[in-house]
């Protein structure tokens, strides 16, 4: 396809004096053309299409529908079905009322267009640039973040599942694409192991079985693998996407030696962030987060939250479950700032600050990063009254740290953690522990060459985490917070809305996109919502709580 920029010269004259006619009151779609224009220029996206061709459906329409689908919660099909059919629609798109519209399938080449050439980002960046043209977005102030999880577009599996589904989906791309190669390999048995999709209850009863099910199924999956990298003429077989993802899968989930077959157990397995979850969806992860485990994604909103202008999302990532949201901390602040909007103040949860995060934010990109951080703790063998961290005075310059009992500490020693955090290790001795009238309030050490023991970060960020420890104990600090709670209603909008909640696609990318057109359709909402004077919704109280509160 060959791109060709169609010039908007503005809405059909009897386009718009049936619409206007039909919707007195307008709609979304109209209302969203008369205050900001046409939203999306072709040439914005001419580095997906190449010059030569046939002349493609022009892309930003396909931009617009794009996010229109997502604010309506449409399938590809319903929404090609309403540029044809809504008279609105042609409105904002600015067609002519006979206007035929197009397949519908173009919005999946669309979405693969933008994926190859980078673009994932460019209906957001858009649209906030435009907002930000009308000055109700601009740099600094507060901005929230927080995630919730998405839910794959595959069904979560068990191992036994996991292993037979995989070597199913194998045997099934081989079957269509090489069949008398794979004849010569299985026999009957295969089908029946195989021909049906892998369910729990079909599996064999007792414990041994199944794990002799699961060997066989091993030894199934070596077999064809054997065949497919061998040296000879099928060695195209190989670079199936379906043969690949059996050979990863198969790698994480057996080892072979001298008896036969056998499962990997424990530490032998590789961890969740790098093991697959689901043949069908290789860029899935299976995640836990508060006692609950889901199979999918996880995405994170960062939102303007000003009192006096509309709340808009700014910054969207996407992960795997797996992923903690500790991790994304900088990378939220690298794409704030790489749309040159970073925030005076940050508000987030627990999970995304650390003393480290609090003075990169602070020296780096000059936020404030507002968040609560663990607190002071000790043993936890220690019951009663105890001496904390913050107990005990820090000498950075000489190295040394004072007990509250005025003891000096013996050893100091720069070390690193596993992740590879600089820390410090500091030791009084076990001498002056153990005559200390105070060591039940403070050491539980056994007796031994050391008494108490301390871990220091760099003095940067221990004296950061310090002084948060103390600010978020006050009223103050509690009441500045709450704001961070709205961001919770933007999540819900969103999964109400657009059903952000659940991917509709596979594979990491795709997902991405699709929740940055969910954040570009939220944008909208509340542009229009903003215009319109619609005040905002009131949060939900269940009616045993309004019952109580009532009391």
């Amino acid at each position: 396809m060959s791109l060709e920029p169609w010039t908007d010269r503005g809405v059909p004259e009897l386009t718009a004096r049936v619409v206007r006619a039909s919707f007195p009151k307008g709609t979304l779609a109209v209302r969203v053309r008369e205050a900001l224009g046409p939203l999306f220029e072709d040439e914005s996206f001419g580095e997906a299409f190449p010059g030569r061709g046939r002349p493609a459906v022009s892309p930003g329409a396909l931009a617009l529908v794009s996010v229109l689908q997502y604010a309506e919660g449409l399938t590809d099909r319903q929404a090609a079905e309403q540029v044809r059919a809504r008279m609105d629609w042609k409105f904002l798109l600015g067609l002519e009322l006979d206007d035929p519209g197009f397949d519908f399938s173009v919005l999946c080449d669309f979405r693969a267009r933008l994926i190859e050439h980078g673009l994932e980002e460019k209906v957001l960046d858009l649209v906030l640039e435009r907002v930000s043209g009308l000055g109700l977005l601009r740099t600094g102030g507060r901005q929230r973040t927080d995630s919730t999880h998405v839910l794959a577009a595959v069904r979560t599996l068990n191992r036994m599942e996991f292993v037979g589904e995989t070597l199913r989906a194998a045997l099934e791309a081989l079957s269509a694409a090489a069949p008398q190669w794979l004849s010569a390999l299985v026999t009957a048995d295969w089908v029946r192991r195989y021909g049906a999709r892998i369910d729990s209850y079909r599996f064999p009863k007792g414990e041994n079985v199944r794990q002799e099910w699961a060997e066989q199924v091993g030894r199934d999956g070596f077999t064809i693998l054997e065949a497919a990298f061998a040296p000879g003429p099928a060695g195209w077989l190989r670079e199936i996407p379906a043969v690949q993802v059996l050979r990863r899968a198969w790698v994480e989930q057996y080892h072979r030696d001298g008896e036969g077959v056998h499962w990997r157990e424990g530490k032998d397995l590789p961890p969740a962030r790098r093991r697959l979850s689901s043949p069908y969806d290789p860029d899935a992860r299976y995640g836990v987060k508060r006692g609950s485990g889901w199979c999918g994604y996880k995405t994170h909103l960062s939102e303007t939250c000003e009192p006096d202008v509309p709340h808009l999302i700014t910054h969207v990532v996407t992960t795997d479950a797996t992923v903690p949201d500790t991790e994304l901390t900088e990378v939220i602040h690298q794409g704030l700032t790489a749309r040159k909007l970073l925030p005076d103040e940050h508000d987030v949860d627990a999970g995304y600050v650390t003393a480290a995060h609090i003075v990169t934010a602070r020296d780096g990109y000059g936020i404030e990063l507002v968040g609560p951080v663990g607190l002071d703790t000790c043993h936890e063998n220690h019951e009663g009254e105890h001496f904390t961290q913050s107990a005990f005075t820090v000498d950075w310059q000489a190295r040394k740290v004072t007990c509250p009992e005025g003891r000096t500490s013996a050893s100091w020693s720069d070390q690193r953690k596993s992740s590879g955090t600089p820390i410090a290790r500091v030791h009084f001795t076990a001498q002056d522990c153990g005559s200390c009238p105070e060591r039940e309030k403070c050491t539980k050490a056994a007796n031994g060459k050391w008494g108490r023991s301390l871990t220091l970060l760099p003095r940067d960020q221990q004296e950061a985490l310090e002084a948060r420890r103390r600010e978020q104990l006050t009223d103050e600090w509690q009441q500045r917070y709450n704001i961070r709670a709205g961001v919770e209603g933007t999540i819900s909008q969103a999964v109400r809305r657009t059903r952000i909640r659940r991917t509709r696609y596979t594979g990491l990318p795709k997902t991405h996109l699709g929740h940055v057109f969910a954040a570009t359709a939220i944008n909208i909402i509340r542009l229009d919502a903003w215009l319109t004077e619609t005040p905002l919704g009131e949060t939900r109280t269940s009616h045993l709580a309004r019952l109580d509160l009532a009391a």
